[in-house]
């Protein structure tokens, strides 16, 4: 009786947004439609390192979707370099419009425009076809939403239709408004080529675009993201997280990166500079020395020499800071990453696992022998300094709480399990557990509560509670059974202090042998409630070696790895620059990238960068809107407006 009473108030509630047998019916007639569109492009992107430049460009042209649909559109009308030309204009409205008509006036410009918009209408209406007309309206600049929703639906053919067509495009040329409708018409027709975008972690860290990204991914119309170590590391230094803060900086340093801590955030490094100068002024921080990117920005040695010793002073107190959780979380189990307290300050060594090594740096001015982990006056005032930089970082709060708004440890998306690093395991290719609280957690348990744990260190308003989240997300960064870094230990004071390179040795966990296993790969997706025959696991966070052999198809095909190299660091390694996923209604393609040189290129006509396509897999039928997470919750309000008309016509409800 009680189950009826709230299935009748649940009508009651859904008869104030649909108050009439017609109206109900009309709703169900549009859901019942929209079941049977073609679904919707998906695109998968991980590991892009702040690399901005080759990420848009792979945004704007949907990883080839775009040019592929040009090429199929006018082979036969268009050559090869209008083709292109048509393309470039599509992915760079603006810039490609200034190069274009500079070379033309007058009637010429006139002519250019009039081709142009014609071809635009063409690329815009096979782009919005598999989309519903509501859709595709929301998505229509306010400014001329009117007129284009006129031409994509507008049927030249007709005769008395034509001169209808041909004067809007006449019209919007003499009025002054064809370069601004250029540039809407491009900007829609990239909305429309890709439905919806999966990043799979690791924005951060590398590249010097990271907040170029955010602002961009902010900005699109659909998107989902699956946290990344190096995101997760960004997002405690934001929530005020000593020890992740120490840690960003100390990465942007080693890589001279800091045109996204200081030029995206404004993130004053001054009050380390100053400590630096002060503590290592005439220390020549050898092992500090900066990684430089060949295409990085030139340096002078004065500040290559500043930015090692400010990555001195930040590793110091990293440690310091690290040592303060590692005695606090004695669940963690990482008292082997407690190492300045193993210092023999005679002898110049430090003991690693029980093994005595030398010291190729024995001046460590901030370091107490009788009590190590203890911050001086002068260090505690910097991380107090820089705690607030981040905290009080509007720009970078803004985009932190973007990542937790669409993000998570992992998602579950139209028959794919999505997530960026490893489902811990033990070398037989089970579950390994991980104590937190007191509780064992494992599989898919475990990421679900490390979830709530991290949204807990941004969210919570009790101390211990948010100090807890603190410490996990750190731990997230660099603890041995961590989802998101997927190694036994994080060797960094090893390969800053000792030359031994056997120390510097950072072993995978198992997932990364086993994940080729067909029979482990099938228990994860069972884990998640998947069907192993049918589903696949998108996953990052490990370059693929093309160079060296490896593939990212793995498992039978069940496994995808797609992180390829965006970031140009590892491009010397993996031999490409990034692989990207798309899954669309017809399959799944695989695209992997060569390096992006620049948009100048383009402009001028190169051809851009050759990405190499891969079908995956090819659907026996095409795949629908309803046989997609979206497909099953329309069929759910399609019942429940079936349910509603019956209460109408049973004189239950009445009509409004």
């Amino acid at each position: 009786m009680e189950t009826e009473t709230n299935d009748l108030r649940y009508l009651e509630l859904l008869a104030r947004q649909y108050p009439s047998i017609q109206a109900a019916s009309t709703e169900i007639i549009n859901l019942s439609a929209i079941l049977h569109l073609p679904k919707g492009t998906e695109h998968f992107l991980s590991d892009i390192h702040g690399e901005h430049e080759p990420f848009l460009h792979v945004l704007r042209n949907g990883s080839g979707t775009l040019s592929r649909r040009i090429e199929e559109m006018f082979q036969s009308t268009l050559v090869e370099r209008e083709r292109r030309e048509l393309a470039t204009l599509i992915y760079y409205p603006e810039r490609m419009l200034n190069r274009r008509l500079d070379q033309l006036n007058g009637p010429a410009a006139e002519d250019w425009y009039r081709v142009t918009l014609f071809r635009l209408v063409q690329v815009c209406r096979v782009m919005s076809s598999k989309y519903t007309r509501s859709k595709v309206r929301k998505a229509l600049p306010p400014a001329f939403a009117y007129i284009l929703e006129e031409l994509l639906h507008e049927q030249e053919s007709i005769e008395n239709k034509h001169e209808y067509y041909q004067t809007i495009i006449d019209t919007i040329i003499s009025t002054g408004r064809a370069r601004a409708f250029i540039v809407a018409m491009a900007e829609l027709i990239q909305r429309l080529t890709v439905d919806h975008l999966h990043i799979i972690g690791d924005v951060y860290d590398r590249g010097p675009g990271a907040h170029i990204i955010m602002d961009a991914l902010m900005a699109y119309h659909s998107v989902d993201f699956q946290w990344g170590n190096h995101d997760i590391v960004w997002m405690g230094a934001a929530t005020g997280s000593e020890a992740c803060i120490a840690n960003v900086i100390r990465i942007c340093l080693r890589y001279a990166n800091l045109e996204t801590l200081e030029g995206g955030y404004g993130i004053s490094l001054l009050p380390l500079a100053t400590l630096a100068m002060e503590v290592y002024g005439n220390d020549p921080c050898l092992q500090f020395q900066v990684k430089v990117p060949p295409s990085g920005e030139e340096y002078t040695q004065n500040e290559l020499l500043l930015m090692a010793r400010m990555q001195k002073a930040i590793s110091i107190i990293q440690f310091k800071l690290e040592a303060a959780i590692i005695q606090r979380r004695p669940e963690f189990q990482m008292a082997d990453r407690l190492l300045l307290d193993k210092i023999d300050w005679d002898a110049g060594t430090v003991q690693v696992d029980g093994q005595p090594y030398p010291l190729n740096d024995t001046l460590f001015p901030t370091v107490d022998p009788a009590d190590p982990y203890a911050l001086t006056e002068e260090e505690r005032s910097v991380v107090q300094r820089l705690v607030y930089g981040f905290q009080d970082n509007e720009k970078l709060q803004q985009h932190v709480r973007f990542l937790y708004a669409v993000g998570s440890m992992y998602r579950v998306y139209n028959g794919n399990l999505l997530y960026h690093g490893c489902i811990p395991m033990e070398e037989d290719g089970s579950f390994s557990s991980f104590e937190i609280d007191g509780e064992s957690y494992r599989g898919r348990a475990l990421l679900d509560h490390i979830d709530r744990l991290v949204r807990q260190a941004y969210f919570a308003t009790h101390a211990a509670h948010k100090q807890y989240g603190h410490d996990m997300m750190w731990y997230l960064w660099t603890g041995a059974q961590s989802p998101l870094f997927g190694k036994k230990k994080m060797a960094t004071f090893e390969r800053y202090f000792i030359d031994d390179k056997t120390t510097h040795a950072e072993k995978r966990d198992p997932y990364y042998d086993c994940r080729d296993r067909p029979e482990t790969v099938g228990r994860i997706l069972e884990e998640f409630g998947l069907d192993p025959q049918r589903s696949h696991i998108i996953n990052g966070h490990v370059p693929v070696k093309v160079r060296k052999g490896e593939i990212p198809v793995k498992a039978g095909g069940r496994l995808l790895v797609i992180d390829g190299g965006f970031a140009r660091a590892y491009q010397g390694v993996t031999g490409i620059a990034g692989y990207t996923l798309i899954s669309n209604s017809y399959g799944l393609l695989l695209a992997a990238h060569q390096p992006f040189e620049s948009v100048e290129k383009l402009l001028d006509g190169g051809r851009g960068p050759y990405s190499q396509t891969q079908i995956l897999e090819t659907n026996t039928t095409r795949i629908r809107v309803r046989d997609t997470d979206l497909g099953k919750n329309i069929q759910r309000q399609i019942d429940d407006l079936k349910e509603l008309l019956n209460a109408y016509r049973s004189g239950l409800i009445k009509e409004r």
